[in-house]
C-alpha cells in the first residue's frame, strides 16, 4: 500500500469501510505557510495557481522588526551625531552648528513614526535612504575637517538599506546619488582634479559595489525562499496543490462566497481499485496513473477552482457554485475526465466522487468549515464506492436557508445508483 504524502497514507479500496453514521467525522487542521510561486518538476503537472502577493516592506512580523531596527539606527546615529556639538574643533562656528544640530534632530524625529507604526513602506524607506544621503552632505558642509571626521563610509548605512529593502531602480537612483554626494563632499578637500577623481571613484565604487553585492545576495535568497515555499504548497509527484495550499485558499473562497451569495462545493475524488493496480503492476504504474489523472483533472476544473491532492489516491476540488445542479455537472465532468484517462502503458482507471455543499456564514472559521465540508464529501465518496464505484454521490444538500437532512436522497437527473 503506497503513501506519497507524509502523515496521510494511501488507502486501498478493498480495505475501505464506510464510517458508522453515528460517528462524528474527524476535523483536521493542517497548518498553513506562506509563499507566492508554483514550480514545474520533471514529470509533474505545471500548476501556476500557487501564487500570492509580493509583500513589500511593512507587512509581517519580519518587517516590524526591520522597521524597529531602522528606527533604532536612526535614533542612535542621530544621538551620536549630536555629541559633536559638545566637542570643540569638530564643527564650524556660527550657522553651520545650527544647521548640523537641526539635521540630527530631523533624523531623530524620523525614527519616531517608524517606532510607533512599526512598519515602513517602499516609498517611506526610499525617502529615508535619500534622507541619509542628504544628512551626510549636511555633516560634510558643517564640519571643520571632512576627511578626518566625515569619511564617505558613513554612506554605507543608506546604501545597504537601499540594497536590502528597495527595488532595482530605486537602488540605481541611490547609486547615482551616492556618487554625486561623494563628489560634493570631497571637493573642498582636494586642490587637483586627478586625486579628487581617484578618491571619488574609490569611495563611490566601494559603496556602490557593496550595495550591489548585497542586492544580488538578497535576490538569491528570495529565489531560494520562493522555491522552498512553492515546494511546501505542491505535491511533488503530481504537481498539484497540497493540503497546505487548500487551507490557505479557504478564507478567500469563503469571503467570495459570502460576498456573491454563492455556495462552496467540495468534491472528494478517489481512484477506484488503486491498491489492486499497485499490487498488479507496481508502484511505478500507480505513479503514472496519478500523474495522468492529475493532468486530466487540471485541464477540466475551472480556473477559479482549487485542485489538491490530499493523500494517497485521494484528491479534492474546491470551488463556488450557484446551485446543486452546477456542482453535479462539474462532478460529472471530472468523473468522465478520469474515466477517459490512459497512461502511456495503457492503464486506465475510474474514480468515485463525493460532493458536499455549504453556504458560508459570517463568523465561522474558514479552515474548520473547510474540513467539515470535506469530511461530508468524503462520506459521500464512501457511499459512491458502496454503490458500485465510478459514480457521483452526495449527502442531502439543503435548499436555501433550510436545515441539513440526515438521510440520503435521490439526486434528480442522475443515473441509477447515484445519490444526491
Amino acid at each position: 500500500m503506497r503513501s506519497d504524502i507524509a502523515g496521510h497514507p494511501g488507502r486501498g479500496n478493498a480495505e475501505r469501510v464506510r464510517p458508522e453514521p453515528h460517528r462524528k467525522p474527524v476535523v483536521r487542521h493542517p497548518s498553513a505557510v506562506g509563499g507566492r510561486r508554483g514550480f514545474e518538476a520533471d514529470g509533474c503537472v505545471d500548476m501556476p495557481q500557487v501564487s500570492a502577493d509580493v509583500h513589500p516592506v511593512g507587512r509581517g512580523p519580519e518587517h516590524r522588526v526591520a522597521a524597529l531596527g531602522l528606527a533604532a539606527l536612526l535614533f542612535v546615529g542621530s544621538l551620536m551625531g549630536l555629541s559633536n556639538l559638545l566637542i570643540d574643533g569638530v564643527l564650524r562656528d556660527g550657522a553651520p552648528r545650527w544647521v548640523y544640530g537641526t539635521a540630527m534632530l530631523l533624523c531623530m524625529a524620523a525614527a519616531v513614526p517608524l517606532a510607533v507604526r512599526r512598519r515602513a513602506g517602499r516609498w517611506q524607506t526610499f525617502g529615508l535612504v535619500l534622507l541619509g544621503d542628504l544628512t551626510y552632505l549636511v555633516v560634510v558642509l558643517c564640519i571643520e575637517d571632512p576627511v578626518r571626521y566625515a569619511t564617505p563610509l558613513m554612506l554605507l548605512f543608506p546604501a545597504f538599506v537601499a540594497a536590502w529593502f528597495l527595488g532595482p531602480w530605486e537602488l540605481a537612483i541611490n547609486m547615482v546619488v551616492t556618487t554625486g554626494i561623494c563628489l560634493l563632499a570631497l571637493w573642498p578637500s582636494y586642490d587637483s582634479a586627478v586625486p579628487l577623481g581617484v578618491q571619488v571613484v574609490v569611495s563611490a565604487g566601494t559603496l556602490n559595489g557593496g550595495a550591489l553585492g548585497v542586492f544580488l545576495l538578497r535576490r538569491r535568497v528570495e529565489r531560494l525562499l520562493d522555491a522552498t515555499q512553492a515546494l511546501s504548497r505542491l505535491d511533488p509527484l503530481t504537481g498539484l496543490s497540497n493540503r497546505r495550499f487548500l487551507v490557505e485558499q479557504a478564507p478567500r473562497i469563503w469571503r467570495q462566497a459570502r460576498r456573491d451569495g454563492t455556495r462552496v462545493a467540495a468534491m472528494v475524488l478517489d481512484i477506484d481499485h488503486f491498491k489492486r493496480l499497485n499490487d498488479a503492476h507496481g508502484h511505478a504504474a500507480g505513479d503514472a496513473v496519478l500523474r495522468a489523472v492529475a493532468q486530466a483533472l487540471a485541464a477540466t476544473v475551472r480556473p477559479a477552482d482549487v485542485l489538491a491532492r490530499t493523500g494517497g489516491e485521494e484528491l479534492v476540488v474546491l470551488g463556488l457554485v450557484g446551485d446543486p445542479d452546477e456542482a453535479r455537472r462539474l462532478a460529472e465532468r471530472l468523473r468522465l475526465a478520469v474515466a477517459r484517462t490512459r497512461t502511456t502503458d495503457g492503464h486506465g482507471v475510474t474514480a468515485s466522487i463525493g460532493v458536499a455543499l455549504t453556504r458560508p456564514v459570517d463568523g465561522e472559521i474558514a479552515a474548520d468549515a473547510l474540513w467539515r465540508l470535506v469530511d461530508r464529501a468524503d462520506l459521500a465518496m464512501y457511499e459512491a464506492k458502496q454503490l458500485g464505484r465510478d459514480r457521483v454521490a452526495s449527502p442531502g444538500i439543503p435548499r436555501a436557508r433550510s436545515p441539513l437532512p440526515a438521510e440520503y436522497e435521490v439526486w434528480p437527473g442522475t443515473t441509477a445508483g447515484e445519490t444526491w
